[in-house]
């Protein structure tokens, strides 16, 4: 289906659709300063392939979505987590199954804890706990990875330059344990540089505060819950994934071995089926 703007609240969204609006619905959350692309098609094609109607959106500041000036961020990460509840309501969606990698795992986590009632079960990709000082006391980014984000330089009134640091930062998530895929890279980041109102706003969520962080503890998660983490994920190491297992109660752990941060290609026959599988189930049965 096409992409579609829409704009309860006020605030314009951009989101598309794959599958029969009938079938089971699944929402797909992406992290901090990525759209929708993340999801790629192909993978969002394989969910609804096995029965599911699934969802993907532009965050504010990527895409197609409102965008606001780069370094003023008018809005909070609180804000961010109704954005995902606008969405079902944009498709006359009283709950959904949903899907969050990275910081949109976090933001998965806060809608359970925040609005129960909209979530049917949670998947959490390549993310932390999200409640306050948590991630505190857990295995930090890799110092490659810290090195990269405190030394890298890029001009971001250059889309030239901002390609490169994309694809590089792309490499980096990965994990460096298994072959990059630089073409693939390329095209996506391409694409999304393309597609942005302005790219350099996504920025913006770096800029969002602490605070937008949920109260209540993980053991109030009272949906069914998969953790999926890589081994070799440079952001969130794996203790993260194994925190978050072990807090939520029932939750799941599936580790993906050499796997970075974000969801590979390499890893879509292991990580759809498995979404598959864990949306089956009626929760209310």
């Amino acid at each position: 289906m096409a992409e579609r703007v829409i704009g309860r609240g006020g605030v314009p969204l951009c989101a598309e659709s794959f599958g029969e609006p009938s079938d089971p619905a699944v929402l797909l959350v992406m992290g901090a300063g990525a759209s929708m692309l993340w999801w790629d098609e192909g993978f969002c094609r394989a969910l609804a392939g096995g029965g599911r109607f699934v969802i993907r959106y532009d965050h504010r500041d990527t895409g197609r979505s409102v965008t606001y000036a780069p370094g003023r961020p008018g809005y909070t990460g609180a804000d961010l987590v109704g954005d995902a509840a606008r969405v079902l309501d944009a498709y006359d969606l009283p709950a959904a199954h949903v899907v969050g990698v990275s910081a949109g795992g976090a933001l998965a986590q806060r809608l359970a804890l925040d609005h129960p009632d909209r979530v049917l079960s949670l998947v959490l990709i390549s993310t932390s706990p999200a409640v306050p000082g948590a991630g505190r006391a857990l295995a930090p980014p890799t110092a490659r990875f810290l090195r990269f984000v405190s030394g890298a330089h890029v001009d971001w009134s250059d889309a030239g330059s901002v390609a490169e640091y994309q694809v590089a930062f792309a490499r980096l998530l990965a994990g460096g344990r298994r072959p990059f895929d630089e073409a693939a890279a390329r095209r996506l980041v391409r694409c999304d540089i393309e597609r942005a109102h302005d790219f350099s706003a996504a920025r913006n969520h770096d800029l969002l505060p602490e605070g937008a962080l949920p109260s209540a503890p993980l053991s109030a998660i009272a949906v069914p819950t998969l953790v999926i983490h890589g081994s070799a994920d440079p952001v969130f190491p794996l203790p993260h994934g194994e925190a978050l297992a072990e807090r939520i109660p029932g939750a799941r752990l599936l580790v993906l071995e050499d796997a970075g941060h974000g969801v590979e290609r390499a890893d879509w026959d292991t990580v759809a089926p498995a979404i598959l599988e864990h949306t089956a189930a009626d929760p209310h049965s």
